[in-house]
């Protein structure tokens, strides 16, 4: 079956190389995007607690007071504005269906907000070329093109953004209509996924990837340069900012940005890899969140592995694909179920139990066993069984 001219948004996510006049002019709008956005909830929350009414402030209100805000991309403001209005929008839909997933508008501050900002295409003022970006009021952007869309996609939008370790991206959206053909559903070409601390998964079949804990093969070099910007002039809270700290800290920045690259490029491979080979992959809703936790006992490998962004990967490449992704609830007793014969053993939510021993005579790894239950859970979720 295929599914024709369904809208469907893809991104390219592009490193750029600015001039120091597009660093300034980049800084400037991260700046008037922040300023934006706390004057405008200021202001919302002020006539929210004296008149008990909602106001919806544009960015244009305050260019007469602040004169620095005509200097930036006025696109950039408006979808500032766009973006406070859905998070006001999405936080009383929480409180209304009373739910805990969107919390109250905070105000963002100059060390903890992300240095960022989305601009819109109108009339070609955004565009690639031979090497370079063309943005609104920045100009031609050097930047590094390593993949170029189809000439009938549709360019929609630009965000840049700075990370921690002063490098600049350029993530552009494109608009394009879809032809997906759904693959057969086959019950031979599908595969169970059951979350490993130790590695990353194990599948139904016995595989287990080799998986590295890049934060702790890391560990050392990160801790030896922690301690010598622990001693720098600007360490200490209210301490003025030394050259050789800012120094320091950007090589600690540095090496942060360096292993959530290597985590990404193992996890995007291996995505990849299965969503290449199978047509039915089966996994657990797992909160991750929950299972990185102080209480659980092994937060740091929860989040070395990544196994949460790998599962958001997988998805939308097999959505990409036309395939299917199977998450069988959380609560499905998978660890503790015999696959032989379906007895339920209460002593395997013991983790330190390795293996499943059943009065059948059966006797399995657990994470295997749970592999092999949730591919059959999976199935027969989809009626295959």
């Amino acid at each position: 079956m295929t599914v024709r001219g369904k809208k469907a948004n893809i991104a390219f996510k592009y490193r750029i190389l600015p001039d120091s006049r597009q660093k300034e002019l980049f800084s400037k709008t991260f700046g008037c995007c922040r300023k934006i956005w706390n004057l405008m909830k200021a202001d919302r929350d002020k006539a929210y607690q004296e008149n008990n009414k909602t106001i919806y402030p544009t960015p244009a209100q305050y260019k007469t007071e602040y004169q620095f805000l005509k200097e930036v991309d006025s696109l950039a403001l408006a979808n500032v504005q766009l973006n406070q209005n859905k998070a006001y929008r999405e936080f009383f839909k929480a409180c209304k269906e009373k739910k805990k997933l969107h919390g109250f508008p905070k105000y963002k501050s100059i060390k903890k907000s992300r240095r960022s900002y989305t601009t819109n295409n109108q009339n070609g003022t955004i565009y690639l070329g031979d090497g370079f970006i063309h943005l609104p009021k920045a100009g031609d952007v050097k930047a590094v093109i390593h993949r170029n869309p189809e000439p009938e996609w549709k360019l929609k939008s630009a965000s840049i953004s700075q990370e921690r370790d002063g490098t600049y991206y350029c993530s552009v959206l494109y608009e394009y209509d879809r032809d997906i053909k759904t693959a057969v559903l086959d019950k031979d070409n599908a595969v169970g996924l059951d979350y490993k601390s130790d590695g990353l998964y194990v599948d139904s079949n016995g595989s287990r990837p080799v998986s590295h804990k890049y934060y702790r093969e890391s560990q050392k070099k990160l801790a030896k340069l922690q301690r010598r910007l622990s001693r720098k002039i600007g360490s200490k809270k209210g301490e003025e900012k030394s050259s050789n700290y800012v120094k320091q800290l950007m090589k600690v920045n540095k090496l942060y940005a360096h292993i959530s690259n290597q985590r990404k490029d193992f996890l995007h491979k291996k995505s990849t890899e299965i969503a290449n080979q199978y047509d039915i992959v089966c996994v657990e809703n797992l909160n991750m969140r929950s299972m990185s936790n102080k209480g659980f006992g092994n937060g740091k490998a929860t989040m070395d592995n990544g196994y949460g962004v790998f599962l958001k990967m997988l998805e939308y490449k097999l959505e990409n694909r036309g395939k299917y992704f199977i998450k069988v609830d959380k609560f499905y007793p998978s660890s503790q179920m015999c696959y032989a014969c379906g007895e339920i053993h209460p002593e395997m939510k013991d983790l330190s139990k390795r293996h499943i021993y059943c009065q059948c005579g059966y006797h399995n790894d657990r994470d295997l066993n749970a592999a092999m239950n949730i591919k059959r859970e999976g199935l027969r979720m989809l009626g295959l069984l």
